[in-house]
């Protein structure tokens, strides 16, 4: 793989990243208050697959090979569309927004011990450090900018955050053997068109029930940022980037969240930067390098 093409992978995983360091914020303006979570999901998984649809439309389109690997992208739709959605919009709706972001800081371990058995991916000291460096960095920034707390108000949604955080992980895997038959943006259309037949019968009647009058100017804001960043650019960005790393690699970007929010506010002057934050960071970007070198 050549060193422009690595950095332009690296670039689009970043670049996912930063749109979902502000969705676990900006995604609670218009949920559950004007949209339920389900409802959402419908939302947002219709339109993004109408707009890959449309985008591929105006490249050479490919035709999937094989019976196989139909079946494959219908199994990624139900863990990385499905499931992975499914339970986060409703843990997140059940919980406080620091604990999601906590209990994902677990999706890169989970992918290194999927893709060891599966992918057959070797597990190096690099990335045994690399990880653990992450981690640290990653939860120390989070519990810096809000406290975590557990309890029997937000244990449903936390579970359901866990599941969230195991689905994303081992789509992550499963995906991987199709990206070297085929383009990323191949492979998240059909995978998108099959999450539909997933999450209709499940968020269909909350889609329904939704006043779509009641939306003030700023839900409508949340609402698009929601179908067209986090879901139209970041699964596509994530995409071409899973094509050129491993799924440990893209994992790993999660890590870079709560730095990307802790620069957000302090731009926005709702946070300070110390020498603590620094060294955290610091951590976070030596973590990185180890997965991925």
């Amino acid at each position: 793989m050549s060193q422009a093409r690595n950095i332009k992978a690296h670039l689009a995983i970043f670049t996912a990243n930063l749109i979902y360091a502000g969705n676990y914020s900006i995604a609670k303006i218009v949920m559950p208050q004007y949209v339920a979570p389900y409802g959402l999901i419908v939302v947002r998984v219709v339109l993004a697959s109408a707009f890959f649809w449309l985008v591929d439309s105006f490249f050479k389109t490919e035709k999937i090979q094989s019976r196989q690997d139909y079946i494959r992208l219908a199994v990624c739709a139900i863990f990385g569309i499905a499931l992975n959605q499914l339970t986060f919009f409703k843990g997140l709706s059940l919980t406080n927004p620091i604990n999601p972001a906590i209990m994902m800081t677990t999706t890169p371990i989970l992918v290194l011990l999927i893709s060891l058995f599966y992918l057959k991916e070797k597990i190096t000291t690099s990335k045994i450090i690399g990880i653990i460096l992450g981690m640290g960095g990653a939860i120390g920034l989070l519990l810096f900018r809000d406290s975590f707390s557990m309890g029997k108000d937000t244990i449903v949604g936390d579970l359901l955050v866990m599941v969230n955080a195991s689905s994303y992980g081992l789509y992550l895997v499963l995906a991987k053997p199709l990206f070297y038959k085929y383009k990323p943006l191949t492979i998240i259309k059909w995978v998108f068109t099959f999450g539909i037949l997933f999450v209709v019968p499940v968020g269909g009647a909350e889609l329904i029930e939704t006043d779509w009058t009641l939306l003030t100017d700023e839900a409508w804001w949340s609402l698009g940022y929601v179908v067209i960043l986090t879901t139209f650019f970041a699964y596509l960005f994530n995409s071409f980037g899973l094509k050129a790393v491993s799924p440990t690699v893209v994992s790993f970007y999660i890590y870079l969240q709560p730095i990307l929010a802790s620069i957000i506010a302090i731009m926005l002057g709702k946070d300070q930067l110390t020498i603590t934050k620094i060294s955290l960071a610091l951590l976070i970007f030596v973590g990185v390098y180890l997965v991925s070198k």
